[in-house]
């Protein structure tokens, strides 16, 4: 498939006055997050792809700490075909990266801040130690306080749209994704199912508090390569 097919299947909405959230997660066929407490070894070139696009096409990409850290994500960066693909959609250059933690638990010296192309944007809480908010401002991030002793979630949305930052694109992890659905802000789910069986003890990809209901959700797209079924679901409009 080529990418402008994949463009045409995981774009955004064209028009967008508020937050519109697209929620990326692998699993096994069982239900694990994380083969030996990462996601990689559940993933397949294929996946990579959506998952860039979804970085390539969005305003910016919200990730939980804990993913953050477990993961070693770098600051945001783009080049070449991506930075063409960027300029084609009207976008900044490159998508800064918005990460959650009500304790602002990342490290200045975090290659979050250390090796990036713009400034990232730290979430916290009233709460967080004020030493460390400060130090994160002081190594360069950006950070946005919501909410007293827990980030209010809608509060964050509500402040990165009014950055025009309208296109999410959450990458995890599960207490921030079980949130997002206690909260009903998720507006679409792209799901990759691994053709692995992992067996007891990973976690699922969603955690944390339970949400009022079950929210309805409808397929909107699958694609399939070498066992790996690439599924999207929408939030439901019926």
């Amino acid at each position: 498939m080529s990418d402008a097919d994949l463009e045409r299947i995981y774009g955004y909405p064209e028009t967008l006055t508020g937050s519109w959230v697209q929620v990326n997660f692998t699993c096994s066929v069982d239900g694990a997050v994380a083969i030996d407490g990462v996601s990689d070894g559940l993933s397949h070139p294929a996946d990579k792809r959506i998952f860039l696009m979804g970085r390539d096409l969005a305003d910016v990409v919200l990730v939980g700490a804990g993913t953050a850290i477990a993961e070693d994500y770098r600051g945001a960066r783009s080049s070449g075909e991506r930075a063409e693909r960027r300029a084609r959609h009207n976008l900044a250059p490159v998508s800064p990266i918005a990460v959650v933690t009500g304790s602002a638990s990342i490290a200045p010296d975090s290659s979050l801040l250390t090796d990036t192309a713009v400034p990232p944007i730290i979430i916290t809480t009233e709460a967080a130690p004020a030493e460390r908010r400060a130090k994160l401002a002081d190594a360069g991030a950006e950070v946005l306080i919501v909410g007293d002793e827990k980030v209010d979630l809608r509060a964050a949305l509500a402040e990165l749209a009014r950055r025009g930052l309208h296109r999410i694109d959450c990458e995890g992890g599960p207490s921030l994704f079980g949130q997002l659905i206690a909260e009903d802000l998720v507006d679409q789910l792209c799901l990759t199912i691994a053709p692995l069986l992992a067996g007891a003890g990973a976690g699922r990809i969603a955690g944390g508090e339970l949400p009022s209901a079950a929210r309805k959700l409808e397929l909107a797209s699958m694609l399939h390569e070498e066992g790996f079924s690439m599924l999207r679901y929408r939030r439901s409009t019926g």
